[in-house]
């Protein structure tokens, strides 16, 4: 278990950090400088949104808590009372605590897989409809990953984005796989 000193409202990591996977997407994407919740958003989309996805929710329930431990404070206030953020020197030390412990294991969560768990209670056409859109879409995301494999500037985006091939081709193939009703 992870020691945390919260006194003077820094966090002194010992061992593991407790930041979860979206504060420490947070983080990451304020590390480019200050952003609003609806930045934060589009932003995660933008740079990792076909291997880890963030909600608004989560944005808009992790900003305040990532504050109160003294890891982000507030920026300046936007147009329609929309509130950046910034990352702080202790929130600065907890992500690089965080992206230096184990990763521990990864966790699928699909919609598409979770829809065909239940398949069985849709009826033949909405069940056609839902392959239909799905095959769409992951055809749609091959081809932007394909993009992007082409556009990396770095090994690290590279590989990336290969990865987000291969995860297309697999849902695909898994689309593939299911019989005509």
């Amino acid at each position: 278990m992870t020691t945390v000193d919260r006194s003077a409202e820094k966090w002194h990591l010992v061992g593991v950090s407790e930041l979860n996977a979206t504060a420490a997407a947070l983080l990451g994407l304020l590390q480019d400088g200050p952003a609003t919740g609806g930045q934060l958003v589009a932003a995660a989309e933008e740079r990792f949104g076909t291997f880890f996805s963030v909600t608004r929710s989560q944005v808009y329930r992790e900003l305040p808590a990532l504050a109160k431990e003294g890891l982000v404070r507030l920026g300046k206030q936007g147009p329609r009372s929309s509130q950046q953020y910034v990352i702080t020197a202790a929130g600065k030390k907890a992500f690089k605590a965080w992206l230096t412990s184990d990763a521990g294991p990864d966790h699928l969560r699909s919609p598409l897989i979770l829809r065909l768990v239940h398949a069985a209670s849709l009826t033949a056409k909405q069940r056609a409809s839902l392959i239909e859109t799905a095959r769409a879409s992951y055809q749609e995301d091959l081809d932007e990953a394909r993009a992007a494999v082409k556009a990396a500037g770095d090994p690290y985006s590279k590989a990336i984005a290969e990865f987000g091939q291969a995860h297309a081709r697999a849902a695909l193939k898994l689309i593939d796989a299911i019989p005509d009703a």
